[in-house]
């Protein structure tokens, strides 16, 4: 009964007096070993399941901020240099602010770029890590909005994995 009360009102919590949206999902973090039931017709645990480790939760390892974190494909070889290759899933987070050195998604004048977000005394440019493609200084009369940091990058390497995803999204 207790769980069934605290997943209804999970979605709502209170912050300076205003009512927010959470995450539904809240990862596994709370759980320990001892609360997860065993399959053992007996009643009684095997006595490895005390070592046992759970799974890797990707969700808890890799987004900080689920509400405001997005998942993006690259679609460019603009930053090959930073090891982000076309096809690649980038995970970017709206919630990080722009900072010099980051790697960012971008809005340009209507179009997204991700490109190293550099701000110096003479003014602020988005660098690509990629010799073909120019740095875009930005000026007045651009319009830009950070969109949101690139926090990590899923890069597939087995080539039946890239075919499973390739047939998948087309």
């Amino acid at each position: 009964m207790k769980l069934l009360i605290n997943l209804a009102f999970q979605n709502l919590f209170f912050m300076d007096n205003e009512i927010g949206q959470k995450a539904a999902y809240n990862g596994t973090k709370n759980f320990n070993q001892h609360q997860v039931a065993t399959a053992n017709a007996t009643g009684f645990g095997a006595a490895t399941d005390d070592f046992m480790e759970r799974g890797i939760d990707l969700n808890e390892q890799l987004i900080m901020n689920k509400p405001a974190t997005f998942f993006f494909r690259m679609n460019s070889n603009a930053m090959e240099n930073a090891s982000i290759q076309p096809g690649d899933v980038l995970i970017v987070d709206r919630s990080i602010k722009a900072s010099n050195g980051k790697i960012i998604v971008a809005a340009v004048n209507g179009e997204l770029l991700v490109r190293r977000f550099q701000q110096n005394f003479n003014g602020v440019s988005l660098c690509a890590e990629n010799k073909k493609f120019k740095d875009i200084v930005l000026d007045e009369w651009m319009q830009f909005q950070s969109w949101g940091v690139v926090t990590c990058t899923i890069h597939l390497i087995d080539a039946t994995l890239v075919a499973f995803n390739k047939n998948k999204n087309s």
